[in-house]
């Protein structure tokens, strides 16, 4: 019987070997989110060199970022919460609403963000509680700091000074957005945050991205990337369909002007099981953007998947004929082809839309106390409290139902 392996097969074998080889090359390149026709960064004189043979596409950059480029895999971000370390995460001081007239007052406070055990806390607190009640309706509220740490971060909508009246109160709602805008931008790569969303009526808790810099214009020309946003209400619901606890949201927002936006292209959502919400525990929320798509992920499970093109994923030609597309000297991804920062928050409220008004919506512990129409909106919140103060348990476990939890936050190159 003659062997298969005889010199005439050898040739063809080493063929087939190689041809194997470089198939799988390129497949592991393709899932690595390699792209040729994407820069790579360098690594500059007098730098380590990197201990791989090509560099990520990732690129970063901020107080905290040692490095010029990266291997594939590497940790570029970790904050575990050991302490609240305020070179990492800067607060925003603002009364501005986050551009939805919403309810609450950012600031750098210990009562409203600190670190205990391992994990950040952000926790409401009432302004009453340190002016009196009155204050909201007569007081003057000023948050322009002396120091670097306490300067107003959003002059925007009144946001360094407010008036208070009897038919325009103060913002009621003591709370912190944290971002790293100075420490760490980034562009390409894996983001996973664990965090536990709070328990409250009209609590918006949120973890998303902005850019660096607006390289294509001004909100939402430049994007903004919602890793995930939900809200507090334990039973809140539109035609049958959870919008409380039980659900989380993620979002892009792209466009070539704040009234043309592409976001309901780019939104999808998950539900929990009827009874476990999402704040019953902390929850991997998980996002893998690459030169060729942008994957979204709760504990592992894909949520939603864009493919980039958004000019035309907008359509933005057929809603408005003629207006100008901002992405053209960008490429696929434009314009979430550039650096962005981390942002973490807890809102209250706000006249956006966000939180439906009721009707059509049903939410369970009473009315909504403000209709998004309403001039007199964070008067009638306020005013309503006795519905929706008693679900955010503030005398109780130093408010941790009502805090939105973050165990961690963890960046990788791609």
């Amino acid at each position: 019987m003659r062997s298969f392996f005889d010199r005439r097969t050898i040739p063809l074998l080493v063929i087939i070997v190689g041809l194997s080889a470089a198939l799988i090359a390129v497949c592991i390149d393709a899932y690595a989110g390699d792209d040729d026709e994407v820069e790579r960064p360098a690594v500059p004189d007098g730098e380590a060199p990197l201990a791989c043979d090509r560099a990520s596409v990732t690129t970063a950059s901020g107080t905290l970022v040692k490095r010029s480029a990266f291997c594939p895999g590497d940790l570029i971000f970790e904050d575990n919460f050991d302490r609240l370390d305020l070179e990492r995460w800067q607060h925003e001081v603002t009364l501005a609403g986050g551009g939805n007239w919403e309810f609450q007052y950012y600031l750098n406070s210990r009562r409203n963000s600190f670190v205990k055990d391992g994990i950040f806390f952000i926790r409401p607190t009432l302004l009453a509680d340190e002016t009196g009640e009155e204050f909201l309706s007569s007081g003057n509220l000023n948050v322009h700091g002396g120091t670097p740490y306490d300067f107003c971060t959003n002059p925007s909508n009144y946001g360094c000074e407010r008036q208070g009246s009897p038919t325009n109160y103060l913002n009621p709602i003591k709370s912190a957005r944290v971002r790293t805008v100075n420490s760490f931008n980034f562009r390409y790569g894996k983001v996973e945050i664990r965090a536990k969303i709070p328990t409250g009526d009209w609590l918006w808790p949120a973890l998303w991205l902005m850019p660096k810099i607006n390289q294509y214009g001004t909100w939402p020309s430049s994007g903004e990337i919602d890793l995930m946003e939900s809200r507090g209400n334990l039973d809140y619901s539109v035609n049958g369909n959870q919008l409380g606890v039980e659900h989380v949201g993620t979002t892009l927002h792209f466009g070539p002007q704040w009234d043309l936006n592409g976001y309901e292209m780019a939104t999808a959502v998950k539900n929990s099981p009827k009874g476990q919400g999402f704040n019953k525990g902390f929850h991997r929320y998980q996002l893998e953007w690459t030169p060729e798509f942008m994957r979204f992920s709760v504990d592992d499970e894909q949520v939603m998947q864009v493919e980039g093109n958004f000019w035309e994923l907008g359509r933005f030609d057929e809603r408005r004929p003629g207006v100008q597309n901002p992405w053209v000297t960008g490429g696929k991804m434009a314009p979430f082809d550039q650096e962005f920062y981390i942002i973490m928050n807890l809102a209250v409220g706000g006249t956006n839309g966000f939180f439906p008004d009721v009707p059509p919506a049903v939410n369970a512990n009473g009315n909504k106390p403000w209709s998004n129409n309403s001039p007199t909106a964070l008067r009638d919140f306020w005013l309503g409290r006795s519905d929706w103060l008693p679900t955010w348990k503030l005398q109780e476990n130093d408010s941790a139902e009502a805090s939105f939890q973050v165990d961690y936050v963890r960046v990788w190159a791609l």
